[in-house]
């Protein structure tokens, strides 16, 4: 019997690895309901994703790549990235696409931006050119950069376009707490601007400086998901401290009361009033106690899981979940929990309105959602 090498051994325990990897499984929720999972492979640690319209996407990964996925999960990489402060909560972060994607090829793309005085959240712009497939960017311009850099995570940076053509962007408070309240400061906001970068006319905080004429609302930790309901809602969620993660109705010219108020405590264990003490301030609609650590997020509108049309799914990190919120009105209550033991990062619809979601980590996976 011929003895098999070691590159033999180790090639066979791969091509194992890799069909495990590949393999279709099922997730059963806390309440009975089970999802068929496919996995379309794995990235190093993969940090967001959209669609695009001919049914191929694009996902970002922190230390700074970004891939062309094909609905078969085959994949290349975009060329034309620059560097990236990577490490930590930094990295390459969101991609969404103009709303006009079809006829202009524009993408939007977040990231920590480097410099010796440390990183700043940042968002270019850049027409995405596809020959068969195969991606470059080119065109691009910085339309963005949040106002202070330095040490520190919670660079927020997810972006939603609105239904009138508006960029929002989530600015998180950098671990810094007082500047969420400070309108000198693009620290703990949520930004609106036009789609070129310029600032509308119509944002709340006209009179409060040129920086705070950005701002949309204030007093956010580390937003990071945002999406827009079928009724042009905005909805947006953020990590708490310890523990107090919100769900949110974003309204213009709120404060949503980071650090005067929180569900949680501060990691110290000292404790942070609540929100019913400070009227003037924005409650959230849902918030968890235990923390799920919310990452990504979507308002469903698919007719594939019609049932949940109009709900929303966020990503879950310690949670080890994807969390369907039930939306009621103005109302909004946690309604179902999907866990398979891995960090939910992402959640995305996809154009045949299955949910596909990006596992978190060094070797994350991306997975279509079905019933």
């Amino acid at each position: 019997m011929m003895r098999k090498t070691a590159p033999v051994i180790a090639a066979a325990l791969l091509a194992g690895l890799t069909a495990a990897h590949a393999q279709t499984f099922q997730i059963k929720s806390n309440r009975g309901t089970v999802l068929n999972a496919q996995p379309l492979g794995a990235f190093d640690q993969p940090w967001a994703m959209t669609f695009l319209p001919d049914g191929r996407a694009l996902v970002t990964t922190k230390p700074g790549k970004m891939f062309l996925v094909a609905q078969n999960g085959s994949r290349s990489e975009v060329a034309g990235l620059w560097p990236v402060a990577y490490g930590g909560q930094g990295g390459l972060g969101d991609v969404i696409t103009h709303p006009r994607f079809a006829a202009n090829q524009m993408i939007y793309i977040s990231f920590a931006d480097p410099s010796p005085k440390g990183a700043a959240a940042a968002v270019v712009r850049a027409r995405l050119d596809m020959t068969g497939d195969r991606a470059s960017l080119s065109q691009v311009q910085r339309i963005w950069t949040q106002s202070s850099r330095g040490s520190g995570g919670h660079f927020g940076h997810r972006m939603a376009f609105s239904p009138d053509g508006k960029l929002f962007i989530t600015a998180g408070d950098r671990q810094r707490l007082s500047p969420a309240q400070d309108l000198s400061q693009s620290l703990g906001k949520i930004i609106r601007l036009n789609e070129d970068g310029s600032v509308p006319a119509d944002n709340p905080f006209q009179d409060r400086g040129e920086l705070a004429k950005t701002f949309w609302t204030l007093g956010h930790r580390n937003p990071l998901g945002l999406a827009f309901d079928a009724a042009g809602r905005l909805w947006a969620h953020e990590m708490g401290p310890a523990h107090g993660d919100e769900f949110n109705l974003i309204l213009p010219g709120r404060n949503y009361g980071w650090p005067l108020v929180s569900q949680g405590r501060h990691y110290s264990g000292e404790a942070i009033p609540p929100h019913s003490t400070r009227r003037d301030m924005e409650p959230p609609k849902a918030f968890w106690v235990p923390a799920i650590s919310p990452a990504g997020l979507i308002i469903y509108s698919g007719s594939l899981l019609a049932d949940w049309r109009g709900n929303a799914f966020a990503g879950g990190l310690s949670s080890r979940a994807l969390v369907r919120i039930a939306i009621d009105g103005d109302s909004a209550k946690e309604a179902e929990r999907f866990s398979w033991g891995q960090r939910v990062r992402e959640v995305e619809q996809g154009p045949d309105g299955a949910i596909f979601v990006l596992e978190d980590g060094r070797n994350g996976r991306l997975l279509k959602l079905t019933r």
